[in-house]
């Protein structure tokens, strides 16, 4: 779609473009062509008649595009087609719009759910350090929430610094980087990571138990 149609159909009214919405568009997997026709069926209700000329004109997007774009919407679930009878009885093609709405309403839900973990994770490190976090603190545990570190998998290093007894957030940074390292994102993954991690540690401590008594010499003397 060209800058100048968009520029011109803002202007003119036809489209509002609110922009919690664009921030959307990637976790909507949208082209921007295919955002763009959300919008302008948007400003036209939920149940929109499907005039492919009067679409064609507004949006500046030839009949072939305009309908590659509506099938991919259609494919992503974004969309539905409908065909409606009229009061004279003619069967008309309808796009809805109530699977565009659910779907922006469920990622709205899970951003404000991701907000509340966030402002928890502070809560719970000051619990376990029995302090407020200093301004330079509350950078770092920004920074790791920032670089795509889960509520989860934060609170699983806090959980391991306390019971090593260091209330220190470079310990848990350097924590957060060897698992960053090995691949592990949520608390699944650390708990299987550290049980493998026992497991070796109690088979190499029977090695060394082996070895140190003098059975075994025994038993070849016999």
């Amino acid at each position: 779609m060209k800058n100048q149609v968009l520029i011109d159909l803002i202007k003119d009214k036809k489209v509002v473009v609110p922009l919690y919405l664009y921030k959307l568009r990637k976790k909507l997997n949208l082209s921007m062509d295919e955002f763009f026709l959300l919008m302008y069926l948007c400003n036209e209700g939920e149940l929109v008649l499907f005039d492919l000329n009067e679409f064609s004109n507004d949006l500046g997007i030839d009949h072939n595009n305009l309908m590659n774009i509506v099938g991919s919407l259609n494919e992503k679930n974004i969309i539905d087609l409908k065909v409606i009878t009229n009061d004279k009885n003619i069967r008309e093609d309808y796009i809805e719009l109530s699977n565009f709405y659910n779907r922006i309403s469920l990622l709205l839900m899970n951003e404000e759910e991701d907000k509340t973990d966030n402002s928890n994770i502070f809560v719970m490190i000051e619990k376990e350090f029995g302090r407020t976090l200093t301004p330079i603190e509350n950078e770092i545990v920004k920074a790791w929430l920032e670089n795509n570190m889960s509520v989860e998998l934060i609170a699983c290093a806090l959980k391991e610094a306390v019971m090593s007894g260091v209330s220190n957030l470079r310990y848990i940074d350097k924590i957060l980087y060897e698992w960053s390292k090995k691949g592990l994102k949520n608390k699944k993954d650390v708990d299987k990571y550290l049980e493998g991690h026992r497991n070796k540690k109690e088979m190499q401590e029977k090695k060394v138990d082996v070895f140190d008594s003098d059975d075994w010499l025994d038993e070849d003397d016999s």
